[in-house]
């Protein structure tokens, strides 16, 4: 049985990939290996992947209609949509970006999607979408949603194209997932504890926006890949639906910082500066929905999370 996989050479989909292909399904996957961060830990990831005679790879690019077609050749039963332009601060300073990935690619891709005889199709969201000055813990019936930014704006856009095709079309199985903060081996150079780990392990101060003063539902990836994993191959509800998945318990940024600390035995050189234009004090993911639902039970604590992460980046960058 094949499963269609977007953004196959990213965090997420790295870690996707290698979970349904462990339980015995052949993946295709899609990326377009940008730069936005570094393309050899892109690639580092589709060696490991490519190690498996069940993964395929294509490198395509999804806002290109013409592009995507090389994938009609194939027969799906599940979709996981996980191509997306990332990044909150990213989008502040390159806007089109978001525009041609998270808007036309994901209509290109949901668009594809319906040419097959699917099972289900699940994408992902973001928390970034509860936004600003919203109650906490997001629970997902809120509907003030308050975008701090467009990245967060263009996953809402996806939300609701997914909701208003599930009322038009004859395939109604469409789900998003709005993750936590993830994080874990293999993570972006561009979240908060790659780039902790790094600068601490370089001599190099870290940057604490709003003088620490943030809380964080940091969810590992492990935690993140079981939620999409069962929801992939046990959503029933012929709608369209949403889901958080997250740790459900946030913790502070320096308490954070401390764990990092302590496993790199090595303390931080901090600036500490106010919030950044796009950033949010808190998230807090209520998941009593998938708990309830799919029997979802986030298992990794940051300080074992971390410990791993740890372990993983000063092997792979030889420390």
């Amino acid at each position: 049985m094949k499963i269609l996989i977007t953004g196959v050479a990213g965090f997420i989909g790295f870690h996707t990939a290698k979970k349904f292909i462990d339980n015995g399904y052949q993946v295709v996957g899609i990326d377009n290996l940008n730069d936005y961060y570094d393309v050899n830990l892109k690639q580092s990831r589709l060696k490991i992947l490519a190690n498996s005679k069940s993964f395929i790879f294509h490198e395509v690019d999804i806002s290109d209609t013409e592009n995507i077609n090389i994938l009609k050749k194939y027969e799906f039963k599940y979709v996981i949509h996980l191509a997306a332009q990332a990044g909150v601060r990213y989008s502040i300073s390159n806007p089109d970006a978001y525009i041609k990935t998270n808007l036309v690619g994901f209509f290109n891709i949901i668009s594809l999607a319906n040419l097959f005889n699917l099972n289900n199709f699940v994408y992902a969201s973001s928390s970034s979408i509860y936004g600003i000055d919203n109650l906490i813990p997001f629970d997902e019936n809120m509907t003030n949603l308050n975008p701090a930014s467009l990245y967060a704006a263009t996953k809402i856009c996806n939300e609701t194209i997914a909701q208003s095709l599930s009322n038009i079309s004859k395939f109604k199985n469409y789900c998003g997932l709005r993750f936590f903060t993830v994080y874990g081996p293999w993570g972006r150079p561009d979240m908060a504890l790659f780039k902790f780990t790094k600068s601490i392990l370089n001599n190099e101060k870290i940057e604490i926006y709003n003088h620490g003063e943030m809380l964080r539902d940091f969810t590992y990836i492990d935690d993140i890949v079981e939620g999409i994993y069962l929801i992939t191959l046990n959503y029933k509800k012929n709608r369209h639906d949403v889901y958080n998945i997250g740790n459900g318990t946030p913790i502070k940024l320096m308490e954070f910082v401390n764990l990092i600390e302590h496993f790199l035995n090595k303390k931080a050189l901090i600036t500490y500066k106010d919030m950044q234009l796009g950033d949010v004090k808190e998230t807090h993911a209520n998941i009593d929905k998938i708990k309830t639902e799919f029997g979802f039970n986030p298992k990794i604590k940051p300080n074992e999370g971390i410990k791993k992460f740890i372990s993983w980046y000063k092997d792979y960058y030889v420390f």
